[in-house]
C-alpha cells in the first residue's frame, strides 16, 4: 500500500492526534464550535473539566498567574486561525482583564470563583440554575434553616442523598421543573462534590456547604437584633454563631467544630440558660474574639 494512502483508521488517529496537541495548546479551543467559534454549551462534567484545569491549586479561585492563562486562552481561541495564547501581549491582557474583571468579578476581590465563572459560560440550563439563585441567602439563618433541613439524619455533614435531595429541589424552585432525570441528579450531585467537597471524603462539611449556598451578609454587616427584642436565639443564634466561627477557623470547619465553638463561646461569656443572647453578651463575645490569636498561632 502507498505509504501516502490515507485509511480511515489512519485520518481518525491523525484527527484525534491534532485534537490532542490543540487541547495541550489551548484548553479552551476544544469548547468552540470550529465553523462559528462560539462556546458549545458545556455539560456538568465538562465545566468541571474547565475549572479543574485553570483552578490549578484547588483553592477555589480562579486568580494571579491561572486567571492570565485563562483570559490568554479564552480569547485565542475564538481565532479562526491556530492563534498561541501567546500571541495576547501583556498589553492587551491588562485591558482584557480590565474589562473581564469589572465584568465578572461581583465581589470585586480580584479572582474569579467558580459562580463567577458560570456566568461566562454557556452550560445545561439546569446545571446553570444550580449557580443561580433568584433568591440568594440573605444570612446565615437561613443557611442554618437549610443545613437543618436537608442534614436529616442530623449527621453533621450533607451526604450525597441528602445534596442530591437539595439541588432537586432547588432545581425545582428555581425553575418550576419536575423532569430532571435520576440521572442528571446524579451526575449534578457528582460535580457537585467534585467542586465543593475539598477534603474528598464524598460528603459536605459545614465549610463546604458554605461554599456552595453563600449568604450576602455577614452579621458584622447587618442588623443582628432583627426581631428587636434586645436578644438573638433560635435559628438566629445558630446563624450568628455560624458567622463567628467562619471569622475564626476560615474555610475547614464542620458541625463539631460549630457545636464545640458554641460551649467554648457561650461559656466564657456567662451565657445565661434561657438560650439567648443579650446585647451586653454580644459585646463581651466580640471583645473575646478580639482577644483570640489568629488560628496559624494557635
Amino acid at each position: 500500500m502507498d505509504a501516502t494512502t490515507a485509511t480511515p483508521a489512519t485520518t481518525a488517529a491523525a484527527a484525534a492526534k491534532r485534537l490532542q496537541i490543540e487541547k495541550a495548546q489551548n484548553f479552551m479551543r476544544q469548547y468552540r464550535d470550529p465553523e462559528s467559534r462560539e462556546l458549545k454549551k458545556l455539560s456538568a462534567n465538562q465545566f468541571m473539566d474547565v475549572w479543574s484545569h485553570y483552578d490549578k491549586d484547588g483553592n477555589g479561585y480562579i486568580e494571579g498567574t491561572e486567571l492570565d492563562g485563562f483570559l490568554r486562552e479564552f480569547v485565542s481561541s475564538a481565532n479562526a486561525t491556530d492563534v498561541s495564547p501567546e500571541a495576547v501581549t501583556d498589553t492587551m491582557l491588562a485591558e482584557l482583564k480590565s474589562c473581564f474583571m469589572e465584568a465578572y468579578d461581583d465581589n470585586q476581590d480580584g479572582k474569579i470563583d467558580i459562580r463567577e465563572l458560570a456566568q461566562l459560560l454557556p452550560m445545561e440550563e439546569n446545571f446553570l440554575l444550580l449557580f443561580r439563585f433568584d433568591n440568594p441567602l440573605e444570612s446565615s439563618v437561613e443557611f442554618m434553616k437549610i443545613w437543618r433541613e436537608y442534614d436529616t439524619d442530623n449527621s453533621g455533614y450533607i451526604e450525597a442523598d441528602e445534596l442530591k435531595n437539595f439541588l432537586r429541589d432547588l432545581l425545582k424552585e428555581a425553575k418550576k421543573i419536575n423532569d430532571v432525570s435520576e440521572d442528571k441528579l446524579i451526575e449534578y450531585t457528582d460535580t457537585m462534590l467534585q467542586v465543593f467537597d475539598a477534603n474528598k471524603d464524598g460528603r459536605l462539611q459545614l465549610s463546604e456547604m458554605a461554599k456552595l449556598l453563600p449568604v450576602k451578609e455577614n452579621f458584622l454587616c447587618r442588623q443582628v437584633f432583627k426581631d428587636n427584642n434586645g436578644t438573638i436565639e433560635n435559628e438566629e443564634l445558630r446563624g450568628f454563631l455560624k458567622d463567628l466561627l467562619e471569622l475564626v477557623k476560615k474555610d475547614d470547619y464542620d458541625a463539631q467544630d460549630l457545636s464545640q465553638f458554641e460551649e467554648t463561646i457561650l461559656r466564657g461569656v456567662g451565657y445565661d440558660k434561657d438560650g439567648k443572647i443579650s446585647r451586653k453578651e454580644l459585646t463581651m463575645i466580640l471583645l473575646t474574639l478580639a482577644k483570640m490569636p489568629p488560628e496559624d498561632d494557635q
